[in-house]
């Protein structure tokens, strides 16, 4: 019997010991999702803000421009997700204008309940197809895509139709007529069939947007930290820039990072204006944050 308890004794130790391993293996690996400090001190900046009482009484729109305004004057730098072999790339303190937006929203997905894992779980369901890294064809690289797919999900609703917007025609073929353009698919061209099958669904789609010259008569519909998709007229593609609406003194202007001023602003010109002014823009998709994961 002794023998026995002593054997009982044992198997309890080693389990116990076991799952304290993996316990403290799961720490640091949420410890370590942000590598980088600055991009952990912009983290826990975001935290803090997320943490207030007050910001959780907030609409969710308001939400998104309060954690978007964190990032106001971060440098711009384009290509931060080509880094190799495809995984989760979590960068701060380098921002392009889909990574601003989508670790914007991704940052305002629970209030009080901020952590490296849920903030990493809900930029990853964000940025690949059915929340799964396989491979650089699995990231969703057409923003067009990247709101059909989130739609489904229920996280978001393109309301662009509700403010009088019109279909947007879908010919999508840019990276596929453009290999050399993209290192993963130059490096290995088996990748692009899968990538023209992406561009053949979205074609497939229906997206509605609001045109240049409408926009103005509109604007006061559109509500602070709705999403932004900007259109265009360059041949294959849809979408060419994004950002976050803000509303400033009774104008639509958006928040976004611009490779122009080569950091985080918020547009001095309204937005209707800054369409107007460039000869390749030709609307916007408008796309309201519907709900976050666990609300």
């Amino acid at each position: 019997m002794i023998k026995l308890s002593l054997l009982l004794a044992g198997l309890l130790l080693m389990f116990s010991c076991h799952s304290q391993k993996k316990e403290t293996q799961a720490v640091k690996a949420k410890q370590v999702l942000i590598k980088d400090s600055t991009d952990n001190a912009a983290f826990q900046k975001v935290k803090k803000l997320t943490a207030d009482k007050q910001f959780g009484q907030l609409a969710i729109g308001e939400r998104i421009v309060n954690i978007g305004k964190q990032f106001l004057d971060v440098p711009y730098v384009g290509a931060t997700l080509e880094k190799g072999e495809e995984h989760l790339v979590i960068n701060l303190h380098e921002l392009d204008c889909t990574t601003f937006l989508e670790s914007t929203v991704a940052l305002g997905r629970s209030s009080g309940d901020l952590s490296q894992a849920n903030f990493a779980s809900a930029l990853q369901q964000l940025r690949y197809y059915n929340g799964k890294i396989d491979g650089y064809t699995s990231r969703i690289h057409y923003f067009g895509q990247w709101i059909v797919e989130n739609e489904k999900l229920g996280v978001v609703e393109n309301i662009s139709k509700e403010l009088g917007g019109e279909k947007l025609p879908l010919n999508v073929n840019f990276m596929s007529t453009h290999v050399k353009s993209y290192k993963a698919l130059k490096n290995d061209t088996s990748l692009v069939p899968i990538i023209a099958e992406h561009e053949k669904e979205l074609n497939k789609s229906t997206l509605f947007y609001v045109p240049e010259n409408k926009l103005k008569s509109v604007e006061q519909k559109v509500q602070n930290g709705d999403l932004i998709a900007i259109t265009t007229s360059i041949k294959g593609l849809e979408i060419s820039h994004v950002g976050i609406a803000i509303q400033v003194n009774d104008r639509l202007h958006l928040m976004h990072a611009s490779s122009k001023a080569k950091k985080v602003v918020i547009s001095d010109m309204p937005l209707a204006e800054m369409l107007l002014k460039n000869r390749l823009q030709t609307g916007v998709v408008v796309v309201r944050v519907k709900k976050y994961w666990n609300e």
